[in-house]
């Protein structure tokens, strides 16, 4: 008898056949290419039409040139640096220690939205602001605002859906209208973003800039209590909407231009307000707005006191994904928050390799990689 139980003949007088080798190799064969497929499936190879970071961050590249080096979205932006302070208020609401300490370094990024490096400040509809606070502890928070009030589509699919539907027609050169209006004729949210859009006074400064964090997280206290809310960075310098001129202007650099002035004259700050949600409020569907009456926190305060080009500036190799956050603040199931999260690191991580490899411009002046 063998080590297993077999004899030289393949098995023992009267005992069961031994497998066939052509059963073990089938048997590998087919583990073999289950473990492809699934590759290929985390991949974003097979199954296009489902929501992956890879087919989100190749159908946004598909709305504009390629930028090899830039940032897929929100392109054209500065870095920004300086503190944030946090309140009693905010620190009865969520044991992270930004609200204690006494004061937390800030790494931000200014931003307009659109994917062109060169684009116009005064074409752009959207402004945004991104920030990095570091507590004393080594904890990060990452936050992602822009100053739309509430998100365009409820879902991450709605929201593959809409960005490929402003993918230029080759025919074209421009994206196909009945597209886009079949988007708008299934999400009333979209509807009403584009009415927004085309309604709401422009800002002339990011300084004057409210900034929204319309996904909705959970803030944890000391004492354990939780609540759902939503933040706002609401600016202390008063709002002014751009004039005839400003629109009108061939300068494309005005918002940088302008808040390079400001910071000459001084720093400038925004309050950190904090919504929180009561009972039966949609905290997974950025698309729908809370009600005014809400109850609103103070939270702290932020103070931007320099700037600096993102080519050469700190901001340009960090990931302002809205998922990393401190003990005492918590994601929450909304599928935009996590799409946001995926798509941002894809994108990253596709970007970082384009600088390694040579293929984006030099990290120089405006033409420097992102």
């Amino acid at each position: 008898m063998s080590l297993f139980g077999y004899t030289r003949a393949g098995r023992e007088p009267g005992g069961p056949r031994p497998p066939s080798p052509l059963l073990w190799i089938a048997l590998i064969a087919l583990i073999a290419g289950g473990l492809v497929l699934v590759f290929a499936w985390l991949a974003g190879w097979i199954g296009r039409d489902r929501v992956t970071a890879q087919s989100f961050t190749d159908a946004i590249e598909a709305t504009g040139p390629p930028q090899p080096g830039f940032r897929r979205a929100h392109t054209k932006g500065v870095c920004v640096s300086g503190v944030f302070q946090g309140t009693p208020e905010g620190a009865a609401l969520s044991s992270a220690r930004v609200f204690g300490q006494r004061q937390v370094p800030v790494l931000g990024r200014l931003s307009i939205g659109g994917g062109d490096p060169h684009g116009a400040d005064n074409k752009a509809r959207v402004r945004s602001m991104a920030l990095q606070l570091v507590s004393d502890d080594g904890q990060e928070w990452r936050m992602a605002m822009n100053s739309f009030p509430f998100f365009a589509v409820p879902t991450a699919e709605a929201f593959l859906e809409q960005t490929r539907a402003g993918t230029p027609d080759p025919a074209t050169g421009k994206p196909d209208p009945a597209k886009m209006a079949a988007v708008l004729e299934k999400y009333p949210s979209a509807r009403a973003f584009q009415q927004w859009a085309k309604t709401a006074p422009w800002s002339n400064s990011w300084a004057n800039t409210a900034y929204n964090g319309v996904n909705s997280f959970r803030f944890t206290a000391a004492d354990g209590s939780h609540r759902f809310v939503r933040w706002s960075m609401r600016p202390q310098a008063p709002f002014e909407d751009m004039t005839p001129q400003q629109r009108a202007q061939s300068d494309d650099d005005f918002l940088s231009e302008e808040f390079a002035q400001r910071l000459a004259q001084g720093p400038v700050r925004w309050d950190m307000w904090v919504t929180i949600a009561n009972d039966g409020d949609p905290i997974d569907d950025p698309s729908q707005v809370w009600p005014a009456e809400r109850r609103q926190v103070k939270a702290g305060t932020l103070t931007l006191s320099s700037m600096q080009p993102q080519a050469t500036g700190a901001c340009r190799d960090l990931n302002y994904d809205p998922l990393i956050l401190p003990s005492g603040v918590a994601g929450t199931d909304d599928p935009i928050l996590a799409a946001r999260s995926a798509v941002y690191s894809h994108s990253f991580n596709r970007r970082e390799r384009e600088i390694a490899s040579g293929k984006a411009p030099a990290a120089t002046g405006k033409e420097g990689a992102r």
